[in-house]
């Protein structure tokens, strides 16, 4: 017989990290394309950036892989021909990649104003790198996702936001075989206690984790570490990625 290894949870928690690092190391690499490719005033326009765009995205989320979309938002009024503008790919297996179509006509019933959505507003605020959800993404997939989103600074000033949409059973298939090799029940959870993927299955995507004490650990790991949660339980930070994991509980 083979015996099975038992992670700690330390090492269940740089699992998920490097999961997720992996996403925001390739987006950090889009930033990084933009800002260089979109130097002059020239060069802010639908015209230039979409085909720019276009050409990551659409490879990203091609074939088997965690990300389900990704694109660049711009900030409205940057680009000079596009008041509002989102140049954003979808995918999915077995299926052709295509375009997201939008309504960027602010009088449009149908018009919505993507400012003051947390994946737009939160790195507009901070000027940092933000994920948002678990949360149902009624724009593009009808399904619970993270979205991962960081600011596109050029001559000093943020034009916009890339970034990318990660299905969250995708990222359950990525990451429950090693949260079960852990020693007990655990459970990731967004910095406001949301579940990501738990291996309890009562857990739902999505769902609030209300545990005593819980908010107050996840606030003391903003910074990375651990912290200790009632009847032995303990929650630990994921890298710098706003996760955490919650285990023994």
């Amino acid at each position: 017989m083979t015996a099975t290894a038992t992670r700690s949870a330390a090492d269940v928690a740089i699992h998920v990290a490097t999961t997720i690092d992996e996403i925001f190391a390739t987006i950090d690499g889009w930033r990084a394309l933009l800002e260089t490719r979109l130097t002059t005033d020239a060069s802010l326009n639908a015209i230039a950036v979409d085909p720019l765009v276009e050409s990551f995205a659409a490879r990203a989320v091609g074939g088997q892989t965690l990300l389900t979309g990704a694109g660049f938002v711009a900030t409205p009024g940057v680009l000079a021909d596009a008041e509002w503008h989102l140049a954003w790919w979808l995918g999915a297996p077995n299926t052709p990649v295509r375009r997201l179509a939008t309504i960027d006509d602010p009088a449009h019933d149908q018009f919505r104003d993507y400012t003051a959505l947390e994946w737009f507003r939160v790195p507009v605020a901070t000027g940092t790198r933000h994920l948002t959800g678990p949360y149902v993404d009624y724009v593009c997939t009808d399904d619970y996702t993270v979205t991962i989103t960081t600011p596109v600074i050029v001559a000093g000033r943020m034009i916009g936001v890339v970034g990318a949409d990660a299905l969250v059973d995708r990222l359950e298939r990525a990451l429950l075989p090693v949260l079960r090799s852990g020693h007990g029940p655990a459970t990731v959870v967004n910095a406001s206690g949301r579940v990501v993927t738990s291996t309890d299955a009562r857990r739902e995507p999505g769902s609030i984790l209300r545990l005593p004490g819980l908010a107050e650990a996840l606030a003391s790991l903003a910074h990375g570490g651990a912290a200790p949660l009632e009847g032995g339980a303990g929650v630990l930070a994921c890298g710098d990625t706003s996760l955490a994991l919650v285990v023994g509980a």
